[in-house]
């Protein structure tokens, strides 16, 4: 009796380590060269926009993609290009795995971002980045207020002429389509890649 139950005790005891092992592997948190906001209920979970071909698009579309959102303009100076640019070279790093990599381009200058204009400047910087714009200025409140975007205007010498003051600054979202990361800004194209392609194992 006593002999049956220290071998019931030894198979528990067996069973219960390797279950915490188990546990522990499965727990393990991998560690970014980027903010890691897993699991964060502060920002979007979803959105709903028009492409620069004029389809609607929400995250289930890109559904076993990465996807990379970046909010921006066009006649951005400084930070939008430097960004766009940043993130062709990580699709260059990131070789036959870009292609499970979708960068959105989301405009903040609906009024001046039109379908044909996103449709010309956000390809130029690689054929698989994709334009989005709201619909209109309830949208674009929304989208931006889901995802804690900020921005304003700065007048120019004309009024058609202004900036726009934005967040700097990119998600992105894995293949389930779940938000995992915020992009620090002017970092290079390496650090990027590496995140990535740790989300994409």
């Amino acid at each position: 009796m006593k002999k049956n139950y220290q071998i019931s005790l030894i198979k528990f005891v067996t069973i219960f380590l390797t279950t915490v092992f188990l546990a522990a592997c499965s727990q393990e948190t991998i560690k970014f060269n980027n903010v890691d906001i897993t699991g964060s209920k502060a920002f979007g979970k979803d959105f709903s926009l028009i492409d620069h071909h004029g389809q609607k698009k929400q995250l289930a579309d890109f559904n076993g993609r990465l996807v990379v959102m970046f909010f921006g303009y066009t006649q951005c100076p400084d930070v939008c290009p430097t960004t766009m640019t940043e993130m062709q070279g990580v699709m260059d790093l990131l070789g036959k795995d870009a292609d499970r990599v979708q960068v959105v381009f989301v405009t903040v200058d609906p009024d001046r971002d039109t379908q044909e204009l996103l449709s010309q400047y956000v390809p130029s910087f690689d054929k698989r980045f994709l334009g989005l714009r709201p619909e209109n200025n309830a949208a674009l409140e929304k989208v931006t207020k889901d995802f804690k975007v900020f921005y304003s205007k700065v007048s120019g010498k004309t009024p058609s002429t202004y900036t726009i003051d934005h967040t700097a600054g990119s998600y992105v979202f894995d293949t389930k389509g779940q938000l995992r990361l915020f992009l620090k800004h002017q970092q290079g194209p390496k650090p990027i890649a590496e995140d990535l392609a740790k989300l994409l194992k």
